[in-house]
């Protein structure tokens, strides 16, 4: 299918057109409802720097689960699904482009949701030689689909236990809050991915 500015949003003769070729009306309407936002929504060009400073983010967020997963998780190996952490950085350099001294003026804390609660990963401050104006949480969160592996489950109780999970998986969904720290008009943004 192709989307064009002269397509009527899910008018009922395209529809009905499809319908006759035997097509499925749930199908119909996704597509319809994803060609809407394309043209709603038109992709914003990329700037150069600003994709250099995501990607330096989104290894900064690689580091930082690679440090936690002996001293704070605990586990052998932090499996994160596929561009999460690009994702993450670009909420975070959206949420920080209205900022004064943007990106620059951020205090990022990173935590993960566990099944026992919240656990604080680290504390990234971008560039410490400017007074942060922000404070951004992230929170991951532990994949809740994900099945113990089988030798965690035959050592769950046990006085042999082993002191590292083998796996620890993240989801592919994250909060973040915003909270301005110098601003009359403060306020705490939270959302959710």
């Amino acid at each position: 299918m192709v989307a064009t500015g002269s397509m009527k949003n899910k008018s009922g003769e395209c529809v009905c057109e499809l319908l006759e070729r035997r097509y499925d009306h749930n199908c119909i309407e996704k597509e319809l409802d994803f060609w809407e936002r394309c043209l709603v929504e038109p992709e914003r060009p990329v700037d150069v720097s600003e994709d250099r400073t995501c990607l330096q983010l989104a290894k900064m967020f690689e580091g930082c689960l690679s440090r936690s997963k002996k001293t704070a998780l605990h586990c052998s190996s932090v499996l994160v699904p596929e561009r999460l952490t690009w994702r993450v950085a670009r909420e975070v350099l959206r949420l920080s482009s209205c900022e004064p001294c943007g990106l620059r003026g951020c205090v990022l804390y990173v935590h993960l949701e566990l099944d026992k609660g919240v656990k604080r990963l680290e504390r990234i401050v971008y560039d410490a030689s400017v007074v942060p104006t922000f404070e951004l949480t992230l929170v991951f969160k532990q994949d809740g689909t994900a099945w113990p592996s089988l030798r965690d489950f035959l050592f769950m109780g046990s006085c042999f236990a082993p002191s590292l999970r083998h796996a620890l998986k993240l989801s592919p969904g994250f909060r973040l809050v915003k909270q301005k720290l110098y601003s009359s008009a403060a306020g705490t943004v939270i959302e959710e991915c």
